[in-house]
C-alpha cells in the first residue's frame, strides 16, 4: 500500500525517498570482490561496468566517450551540444568557464545560450560520431523528444550504435507545434536501440517501456546545486522511490510481454559509490553520472560542470559551477577504479560498488537487486 499522508484538507500526497533515506542491510554471506561482475548488457552491446556519462558538454567530448568506453562504461554524446555547433569548442568551454569565474553563473547561463543558439553542422556531428566509432566502442548519442524525428537519420547514417532520446521528463508521446512524437512508432522503424527517459513514475516507465525502448532512464541528472530543475519547474524526483517504481514497471512489462526485459537507467543524485550503489539496490541496472565524473582530467569541462538543460534557451535549468581545482583532479581510471585517499566515496566508484555487493554476499547486479533496504527514521 503506498505511503499517503494528508497536507492539507482534502489533498493528500505520496511519501516517497531519497537514496540519502535508505541503507543497504547486508543478509547473507560475505564474499571476495574479485567475485563480483559488475557487466551488464544493453541489447546487443555488453559493459563491463554499470556507468554512463550524463550528455552534457562539460564531460563528454569524443576523447572522453573513447576513454570512459574503454573503461567499459557508455559516454553520451550531446547531439545538440557544442560539438554539434562549432569546431573549436575546447575555446568555448574555456570562454564559458572564464566568464562563470570572473562574472558568476548567471552570465556564463547566458554565453551557454548564446552558444547553442548557434546552428547545427551535422558534418561536426557526424566526425564526433566517426572518432568514437574508429576507437571501437560502443557510440551514443543524446537528441531531445523534440528533435529527435528531424535528427535522427543522419545520426543513424554517421554509425551510431545506441540512440538517447533524453529530456527533463518525456512521455511515450511528445506533443509540439509539428507532428507529435510517438516514439513507438518512431523506435519501431529505428535500426538502432533507443535509451528514453527521463521519468519519475511507475505509469510512465511502463508506458515508455511499451514503446520498444532498450531501457529507461529514472531522473533528469538532478545534482546538487548544479540542476535547478525543482527551483524553476517545482519538479523533484526522489530518486529511491522512483527507481524502486521503474523497476516494478520493469517487472510488469516482462510479465505483459512474457520475457522482454528493459533495462532501467538511474540519472540523478548519484555523488558517491555509496549512492551507485544504493541505486542498483533500489533496482536500476546501470547509473548516469554526472557531478562525480568532472573531476575526472579528461573531462573537456575542466572541473567544471552543467547539465544539459542548462543550455534551454527560455527556461534554463542548471547552473554552471566548478567542483573541482585542477589540483583536485585525477585520471579517469583512478576515479574508477582507484587507488583512493578520499573516505567519503567519490573515488573509485567501482570498487565501492563492488565491495559494497560483495559485502551483501552477491556476484551480479542482477542479483544485487533483491539485498534488504531499511529506510532511516
Amino acid at each position: 500500500m503506498r505511503d499517503m499522508v494528508e497536507i492539507g484538507m482534502g489533498r493528500t500526497a505520496r511519501r516517497t525517498y531519497e537514496l540519502d533515506d535508505i541503507d543497504i542491510v547486508p543478509s547473507r554471506r560475505t564474499r571476495s570482490s574479485k567475485q563480483v561482475s559488475l557487466a551488464w548488457q544493453l541489447d546487443a552491446y555488453r559493459f563491463e561496468i554499470p556507468f554512463l556519462a550524463h550528455p552534457t558538454d562539460a564531460l563528454v567530448s569524443p576523447a572522453f566517450a573513447i576513454e570512459l568506453g574503454k573503461a567499459g562504461g557508455l559516454g553520451v554524446i550531446n547531439g545538440e551540444g557544442l560539438w554539434a555547433r562549432h569546431a573549436d569548442v575546447d575555446a568555448k568551454i574555456q570562454q564559458l568557464t572564464d566568464v562563470a569565474e570572473k562574472e558568476g553563473t548567471e552570465a556564463a547561463v547566458q554565453l551557454l545560450q548564446e552558444l547553442h543558439a548557434a546552428p547545427m553542422q551535422p558534418d561536426l556531428l557526424a566526425a564526433a560520431v566517426a572518432q568514437v566509432r574508429a576507437a571501437g566502442v560502443t557510440t551514443a548519442v543524446r537528441v531531445s523528444p523534440q528533435n529527435a524525428r528531424a535528427l535522427t537519420p543522419a545520426l543513424v547514417q554517421a554509425g551510431i550504435d545506441l540512440l538517447v532520446v533524453h529530456g527533463t521528463i518525456i512521455s511515450a508521446e511528445h506533443v509540439g507545434d509539428g507532428e507529435p512524437l510517438n516514439l513507438k512508432t518512431f523506435i519501431a522503424e529505428l535500426d538502432v536501440p533507443v535509451v528514453a527517459g527521463g521519468v519519475s513514475d511507475h505509469r510512465t516507465a511502463l508506458h515508455l517501456m511499451r514503446t520498444g525502448a532498450a531501457g529507461v532512464i529514472v531522473g533528469y541528472g538532478s545534482m546538487q546545486g548544479a540542476t535547478t530543475t525543482n527551483e524553476v519547474l517545482g519538479i523533484g524526483v526522489p530518486m529511491a522511490t522512483a527507481i524502486a517504481d521503474a523497476a516494478a514497471a520493469r517487472r510488469d512489462y516482462l510479465d505483459e510481454t512474457g520475457g522482454r526485459y528493459v533495462h532501467v537507467i538511474a540519472d540523478g543524485e548519484t555523488l558517491t559509490s555509496g549512492h551507485v550503489a544504493k541505486a542498483i539496490a533500489c533496482g536500476a541496472d546501470a547509473v548516469m553520472l554526472g557531478v562525480p565524473l568532472a573531476m575526472a582530467q579528461e573531462t573537456p569541462g575542466n572541473g567544471w560542470y552543467w547539465p544539459s538543460a542548462a543550455a534551454h534557451p527560455s527556461v534554463p535549468r542548471g547552473a554552471v559551477l566548478p567542483y573541482a581545482i585542477q589540483e583536485e583532479r585525477v585520471p579517469l581510471d583512478q576515479l574508477l577504479n582507484g587507488p583512493s585517499n578520499d573516505p567519503f566515496g567519490s573515488l573509485n566508484l567501482v570498487g565501492g560498488l563492488r565491495r559494497s555487493m560483495a559485502k551483501s554476499g552477491y556476484c551480479d547486479l542482477k542479483e544485487f537487486q533483491k539485498v534488504g533496504l531499511n529506510v532511516r527514521g
